[in-house]
């Protein structure tokens, strides 16, 4: 069995063809989405977050919205940038949005992707150290600290003279979610940030692209971060067993519309490029007729080793399509390759 779910990037444009043309549509269409992909048989409904962009922004209001319309489905995010998070304040909002789901909230964070404007983590008010270009150390010291409240220990000093009274000792964050500490996830985009990962306890949570190149194919390259990951997991002594999540475009093509969104990418391959100021090598789209696929991916080394598929949709074509794609592939793919 493995899990699979989709993960969705939110975007909304005003052009004609677009089936979400506005921040609106975009978050009711993304509740109607994981509705529906639960109803499909789906494990997961993942949103991504970017900042000034025409994209979702924004997740605790629309993850407890589906928390709130769904009832088993996992929901979470990949990833929320903690270069611009407080720590304190995303706590109770985390807190909040895994209570209305009844424990269903598997958090991924990290530092974030290259952004829509220069700095923006600087007008939300954060200022990293001199030499921390990028804000990586950032990203960070904000994990850290969100990663503490999370456990759910005391730390305020209660006033002598509160307005309701106060339980005995230090104060902690509220809403307390007890586990959720355990459902956070890192996006780790390299092997050495994978093993960090796992020596701070998270789980790892891998995408479509890596932030470095070995020349080894881009499924072998996050096949070795996982085992990576596993083994500084293990080498800290962790009492629980970690999760691996990658993230995959996977399309069947069983109709005229998927030959026509998506005929051209069965000649996919991965890509080399730059990103920030460093190498990357990107992960192929996989595209074909759904016996194609099952051969395709008993071949992805790291498809294998994750407990966790995310599917990326194209959301500008609507929900109903993007719902044909999910069943499409819990139908036509995963039962052959054993993973329902």
């Amino acid at each position: 069995m493995k899990n699979i779910g989709f993960l969705s990037f939110g975007h909304w444009t005003p052009h004609p063809q677009s089936g979400t043309r506005s921040a609106s549509d975009a978050l009711l269409q993304s509740i109607d989405l994981a509705v529906a992909a639960e109803e499909l048989g789906a494990d997961g409904a993942y949103f991504r977050v970017h900042h000034f962009a025409r994209q979702l922004a924004s997740p605790f209001p629309l993850l407890a919205a589906v928390g709130a319309r769904t009832s088993r489905i996992e929901i979470g995010t990949g990833v929320i940038d903690m270069r611009y998070e407080n720590p304190l304040y995303m706590a109770e909002d985390a807190g909040a949005a895994d209570l209305i789901s009844g424990g269903r909230l598997q958090l991924g964070i990290s530092r974030g992707s290259p952004e829509q404007v220069i700095e923006g983590y600087r007008h939300f008010g954060y200022e990293p150290a001199p030499k921390d270009a990028g804000g990586a150390d950032l990203a960070r010291e904000h994990t850290a600290r969100f990663l503490e409240v999370l456990d759910g220990e005391g730390f305020a000093e209660p006033s002598p003279r509160p307005m309701f009274p106060n339980p005995p000792g230090l104060l902690r964050i509220e809403p307390h979610s007890e586990g959720l500490r355990r459902r956070i996830w890192w996006g780790a985009g390299s092997r050495a940030t994978a093993e960090w990962t796992a020596a701070q306890g998270m789980n790892l949570m891998s995408s479509t692209l890596l932030t470095e190149d070995t020349g080894v194919p881009f499924h072998r390259l996050q096949a070795e971060q996982i085992q990576r990951f596993r083994d500084a997991w293990a080498e800290a002594g962790h009492d629980v067993e970690p999760r691996v999540s990658v993230s995959r475009s996977i399309f069947p093509i069983t109709d005229q519309r998927d030959r026509q969104y998506f005929g051209m990418e069965v000649f996919s391959e991965d890509q080399v490029g730059r990103l920030d100021t460093g190498p990357a090598r990107f992960g192929k789209t996989y595209a074909g007729e759904p016996d194609e696929l099952v051969e395709d991916l008993q071949g992805d080394e790291a498809v294998q080793a994750a407990d966790t598929l995310l599917l990326t949709v194209p959301n500008q074509l609507g929900v109903d399509y993007n719902a044909h794609i999910i069943e499409n592939v819990l139908r036509h793919v995963a039962p052959a390759l054993g993973w329902r």
